[in-house]
């Protein structure tokens, strides 16, 4: 079949890839360039999301682990294990057994395809680790494994991968409008252009697509955005750290020489500028000096970013809103929401999966 795809983000690039690998003619259409958005201000890492086992989510967990060690072992040059410790307090939001639950279940999920056990560290141990690490009220900490990546430099990887199985690929080229029959009207085109099915994977404004194009929303979307900062470097080790008197999850990374912290959650609009804002940077270097000896102020930042994350909408917090997908049709056109980094191919193949299911009724 003919298949266009909207959206040049990861998930967008593996649809179009695994499409075009499973026999399909795909063109994928970006309005900017790839990997330009949201893709590329993740907290460059791969991760099956310990924190989504509080919610339950143990089937987005297990997925994200397997597909973890994918993108560990076929993009070596890209990708690599990074060691993380989560230290535990003695006022900290979540006892220890409680984490050594949550990392049991993570080394279980992960089966075959873990990349190292968890263990744990005493509060000595835990700082010769991370030197800088606060030690008053440390009980100790325990060491786990995830991946860590270049996002945008992983995500153009794919898309090298998609060229080559036959997608053509259309930069700066914006839809402004799409029909439920196939029809796609982009770029500077008068006319427009008709395929057999047309999948719009345009993240946050997957939605806003649908409105342009007076169709009906299926699946409400919250807009969240995240920001980090990029601080100079303190230690080898990642750190998963809680935020004192709130459930959230911040982490404190080593990244190319330098240490990146975050990330923020703030619901916004698409009219709004997606940048860091002053009161995010300070939360951000409030939590980094509470569990650091090197205090560090807005002189200290050496640089920026922000994404905005299109998660399913339905929940009263944004920490607590889901990181799974879902996929609705209407006739020949498939919306794709929500979605992980680490699970944009097993994204990917569900997209495949419901195509074909399409193309057999």
């Amino acid at each position: 079949m003919k298949i266009a795809v909207i959206g040049g983000g990861i998930n967008g690039l593996s649809s179009a890839w695994q499409l075009a690998l499973a026999g399909h003619q795909v063109e994928l259409f970006e309005r900017d360039e790839l990997m330009q958005a949201t893709s590329k201000s993740s907290s460059k890492l791969l991760h099956g999301g310990l924190r989504y086992l509080e919610q339950g989510e143990f089937r987005l967990v297990h997925e994200a682990l397997q597909e973890r060690r994918w993108w560990l072992k076929k993009a070596p040059h890209l990708t690599k294990r990074l060691p993380l410790l989560y230290p535990i307090y003695q006022n900290g939001q979540r006892p220890r057994w409680q984490i050594k639950i949550g990392l049991w279940l993570y080394d279980v999920l992960s089966g075959k395809k873990g990349i190292g056990r968890h263990r744990w560290l005493t509060a000595e141990q835990a700082k010769r680790c991370s030197p800088e690490l606060k030690t008053d009220g440390l009980t100790g900490a325990y060491l786990f494994f995830d991946g860590q990546m270049d996002d945008r430099k992983l995500g153009l990887w794919v898309a090298e991968q998609a060229i080559k199985a036959g997608v053509q690929i259309h930069q700066h080229c914006p839809v402004s409008q799409i029909t439920a029959t196939g029809g796609v009207f982009a770029g500077n085109s008068s006319d427009w252009q008709v395929f057999d099915l047309v999948v719009n994977v345009a993240g946050p404004w997957s939605n806003q697509l649908l409105e342009q194009s007076e169709l009906p929303l299926q699946q409400a979307l919250d807009l969240v955005r995240g920001s980090h900062l990029l601080l100079p470097a303190i230690s080898r080790y990642g750190h998963m750290l809680e935020v004192p008197g709130e459930r959230r999850i911040v982490f404190v990374l080593p990244y190319q020489g330098q240490t990146l912290l975050g990330t923020t959650e703030v619901r916004q609009s698409l009219a709004e500028p997606i940048e860091c804002s002053d009161e995010e940077q300070s939360y951000l270097l409030k939590l980094y000096n509470h569990y650091f000896d090197s205090q560090l102020s807005a002189a200290d930042v050496e640089s920026k970013f922000a994404g905005v994350r299109p998660l399913l909408g339905g929940s009263d917090s944004a920490s607590t809103a889901s990181r799974e997908y879902a996929l609705n049709w209407q006739q020949q056109l498939l919306t794709v929401s929500g979605g992980k980094w680490t699970t944009a191919r097993a994204l990917a193949r569900t997209v495949v999966e419901q195509v074909q299911q399409k193309k057999t009724l």
